[in-house]
């Protein structure tokens, strides 16, 4: 049956700015934000896409990969989650959102610039579920330097290329031979691989690995029946932001859209191409920028 339900205006669909200027130390709480994000909660409504699938994704306490548990829970996937020791509290959060769609939700403490903790974590995933049909990439860091390149420290170099490449890596390789065909890898990477922020050069340059990656990696497993995609968002408004950002106040602004997304907003595309919807959808990046465009 068709809706009846009005479309909404996407320019008005969530907060825009200019906001409060808010700071927090690394890596952020979803709590203290103004305007509080949405992560679907309130709003997903799943449709069975997902039913059955064991899935795998990092940084899934907060922040868009909050976002996509919620949803692939309630598609009908189970979901093992990563977090940091430190993020603890919201990872209980995201778990008790994933259980009350009726999934299982196992939250598991993985520094993935860890060779050994990233095989640790794959190990536990198929030691609990058999097999991993998802796995989703989604951790990163990035922390502004808008003094330039002069400023990026090799300890910060280190940290944002061993959690942004390195484990990405681990984890693929990891778990490739318990990944079955019709499986999938989804990567994270963002607008700033095409367009990167002076100040955030170091991630950017990760980002654009990360697009390098997927498709190289898509034609390698294609004859496997393994898809391999990335999602690039533009600004969203996540606890990264004020942990990681000197100005909030503006913060995407710049977007066609005039604000940023909400997590929300950037699930649907992971479950699209989780989901037998893309069967025929490997090597692509699927852009979600609110209007910035891309190569």
């Amino acid at each position: 049956m068709a809706s009846s339900e009005a479309p909404q205006d996407p320019n008005q669909l969530h907060p825009r700015p200019d906001f409060r200027q808010q700071d927090q130390a690394h890596p952020g709480w979803t709590g203290p934000m103004d305007p509080p994000p949405d992560h679907g909660e309130e709003s997903y409504r799943g449709s069975g896409l997902l039913d059955g699938r064991k899935t795998v994704i990092t940084g899934g306490d907060s922040g868009i990969g909050r976002a996509i548990a919620v949803a692939f829970a309630r598609e009908g996937a189970d979901v093992l989650l990563t977090h940091l020791p430190e993020e603890e509290q919201e990872a209980r959060a995201t778990v008790r959102l994933v259980e009350q769609a009726g999934r299982r939700a196992l939250p598991v403490v993985c520094d993935i610039r860890d060779e050994k903790q990233c095989r640790s974590l794959i190990e536990h995933a198929v030691s609990e579920f058999g097999r991993i049909d998802v796995l989703v990439n989604n951790a990163a860091y990035q922390m502004s330097q808008p003094d330039g390149i002069s400023a990026i420290s090799t300890e910060q170099f280190d940290r944002v290329m061993r959690t942004n490449l390195y484990g990405m890596f681990w984890l693929c390789k990891t778990a490739l031979p318990h990944i079955p065909a019709g499986g999938s890898i989804i990567n994270t990477t963002s607008v700033q691989a095409y367009k990167p922020s002076p100040h955030l050069l170091d991630y950017a340059m990760t980002k654009g690995a990360i697009v390098t990656f997927t498709q190289g990696l898509a034609q390698m497993l294609a004859p496997d029946g393994i898809r391999v995609n990335a999602v690039a968002p533009g600004p969203v408004w996540t606890p990264l932001i004020p942990a990681t950002m000197p100005d909030t106040t503006e913060f995407g602004k710049q977007s066609p859209l005039g604000r940023p997304a909400q997590p929300a907003e950037m699930a649907p595309a992971y479950v699209f191409l989780a989901s037998a919807s893309a069967s025929f959808i490997t090597g692509e990046i699927m852009n979600a920028t609110g209007g910035t465009p891309l190569p």
